[in-house]
């Protein structure tokens, strides 16, 4: 049994961290005009891919090194030379001190995240996939498609987002140590899944599906076809991330993760 101890909290928390440079060096790549950039400081990688990325935040803060004033001070001037706010999704696994420490530089919790692991082992046990479902790695000609079918299934959830989710889609597609994962029903695309690999673990995440494609079983598909490329990879641990109690959830407990913990994020107010 692995335990949900600090151990797997460094393991987790750095794939994470590292499938987001990944995507930041990408941006940087595709599109040098973006400014995306990151830095290590204590341990913990500061990034940012814009002012409204989801990848504009810190990993790992308070994982590795312990952390000082110093540090935040590098990692705050870090985002303000951007004109990015301040983010840090950090494990209740981290030291300790930090909570008085965000307290005394006016930072506040916004956001709770259910991380959420399981063991990969030679038989890859999950929901059976609908037969008339396949999953594949994307070809580089897919690209576009699998934007586009990514941005169709958050932006139903998300009024306004098309075009944002479409052009993240297209960097996440292209990520160098990423594996994007397109289901089709009847040789029609209706979802996409994101896999990145660090070490022994792969990052689990990019799951949508499109409205007219929900509930025939894609991501149960994707989720098969993801673990079993894993395994061929040498992998022993799956990761993922979900709002508590979300449906998200549900369907990863369904499918053999359990609860490591929850992460807290924390936003530097004023």
């Amino acid at each position: 049994m692995i335990y949900a101890d600090q151990t797997l909290s460094q393991k987790l928390e750095r794939a994470e961290a590292r499938a987001n440079v990944d995507f930041v060096e990408t941006r940087a790549r595709l599109q040098p005009e973006s400014g995306a950039a990151w830095i290590e400081v204590g341990g913990a990688y500061a990034m940012f891919d814009g002012v409204e990325s989801p990848c504009t935040q810190t990993f790992g803060l308070g994982m590795f090194d312990e952390i000082t004033d110093k540090h935040f001070d590098e990692i705050e001037e870090f985002f303000r030379q951007k004109g990015a706010p301040v983010f840090h999704e950090i494990s209740p696994m981290a030291d300790p001190a930090l909570i008085p420490l965000l307290n005394e530089r006016r930072y506040h919790p916004i956001e709770l995240t259910s991380v959420m692991y399981r063991e990969i082992g030679d038989e890859i046990d999950t929901a059976l996939p609908n037969e008339r479902i396949t999953a594949h790695v994307i070809a580089p000609n897919e690209v576009d498609l699998w934007a586009k079918t990514s941005a169709g299934g958050w932006a139903t959830e998300h009024e306004g987002l098309a075009d944002f989710m479409f052009n993240f889609g297209r960097i996440s597609a292209q990520c160098a140590g990423a594996y994007p994962y397109l289901a089709e029903f009847d040789g029609n695309a209706i979802s996409t899944g994101m896999m990145f690999v660090h070490g022994e673990v792969a990052m689990l995440a990019g799951a949508s599906t499109i409205p007219e494609g929900r509930k025939r079983g894609a991501q149960n598909a994707l989720l098969h076809a993801r673990l079993t490329h894993a395994a061929n990879l040498g992998c022993t641990l799956a990761v993922m991330g979900a709002s508590p109690g979300s449906q998200s959830q549900r369907n990863a407990q369904k499918n053999g993760f359990n609860i490591a913990y929850t992460r807290t994020k924390w936003q530097l107010m004023g």
